[in-house]
């Protein structure tokens, strides 16, 4: 009895596992109008959560491009985690487009450094730079809408090769793609930017990485996958047909996957 009372009592003085601040994070001041607009169609919370983030861990993300989610993500892990940011190599010059990137996504950090100073930035750029974080130190990776990116650059494995290297054993790797109904066409894939479950999937289980659920948080099923623009002919995009607008605002943004993986233990 002496032992259970104890063991009770060690429980009831043991600190709460803290809460995420997810008002900070989704109404916060960093955020714009248009940008919380966005989350109806990506349900940030729902998301992080499907991964499994909690506060104090080590989050990557990886290729952030503009910062939608880092938005997000920074206020929630800066108590007491840390978030890297595996961004475009500063020496990639053979395209302007990756160091404007790099450079826009800097000066959003540095326009808030009091939120996004703790921001650890790396480089991502296959094959030189795959150090997204220090190995084996990262609980969750996520990945938003840039399979079909990495497929275009030809880096999808090393990619995923740097996030398995980055995560602790039982770590997870979020993933979000633009989802292909059919298809084993890989080029037509990286045009559209529309991927199929299976491909995906065969590419993270080849990197080593174990499936571990699937959630229809982000389906779309008004998107059929078809668009002559691909996936940029719908919202935020909308590079479609002028005469079309109407229609792709209607169906909204893509539908799009959300997947889950484990890296064994």
């Amino acid at each position: 009895m002496k032992y259970v009372l104890a063991l009770l009592l060690a429980l009831a003085l043991a600190p709460a596992h803290a809460a995420l601040d997810w008002e900070s994070a989704l109404n916060g001041e960093q955020r714009s109008a248009e940008n919380k607009a966005r989350d109806s169609s990506r349900h940030p919370r729902e998301t992080l959560e499907f991964f499994g983030l909690k506060e104090g861990m080590t989050v990557v993300e990886l290729s952030p491009g503009g910062g939608w989610y880092t938005e997000v993500l920074a206020p929630l892990v800066a108590k007491d985690g840390q978030l890297y940011a595996a961004h475009f190599g500063m020496n990639l010059s053979s395209n302007a487009y990756f160091r404007n990137a790099l450079g826009g996504f800097l000066q959003k950090l540095a326009s808030n450094n009091d939120l996004y100073g703790p921001v650890t930035v790396t480089q991502l750029a296959p094959p030189e730079e795959t150090m997204v974080a220090p190995a084996g130190s990262a609980d969750l990776v996520v990945a938003f809408r840039n399979i079909h990116s990495w497929m275009r650059m030809d880096s999808l494995d090393a990619t995923l090769a740097a996030a398995f290297t980055a995560l602790k054993p039982g770590g997870v790797l979020g993933v979000v793609q633009h989802r292909a109904p059919s298809g084993d066409d890989l080029s037509a894939m990286a045009k559209s930017g529309y991927v199929t479950e299976a491909h995906v999937i065969a590419a993270a289980e080849k990197a080593g990485f174990k499936l571990d659920a699937r959630s229809e948080i982000n389906a779309n099923p008004r998107d059929t996958a078809d668009h002559a623009a691909g996936v940029w002919a719908l919202p935020p995009a909308l590079r479609g047909a002028e005469e079309d607008r109407a229609r792709y605002e209607a169906i909204g943004e893509s539908d799009r996957m959300t997947l889950r993986f484990i890296k064994p233990a």
